[in-house]
């Protein structure tokens, strides 16, 4: 019984790290593009950091159900 409790609370960690990963990397490459098409190489640079940023206040998904309506 302790084995399938391990393997499930494994799994559950595994999926909130890929979804981590996954939304932080999708913000990024979302602000990363919208910035080089608007403004260059800088815009890319800093909007891919502005990415990052709501990146990881995404990946938090308490905080990403809060904000749905």
């Amino acid at each position: 019984m302790s084995d399938d409790r391990a393997i499930a609370t494994r799994l559950l960690s595994l999926a909130q790290i890929l979804w981590t990963v996954l939304i932080t990397l999708a913000t990024i490459a979302l602000g990363a593009y919208i910035g080089w098409q608007g403004h260059g190489i800088v815009g890319a640079l800093a909007l891919g950091f502005v990415g990052l940023v709501a990146g990881w206040f995404l990946s938090s998904s308490s905080l990403l159900l809060q904000l749905l309506p």
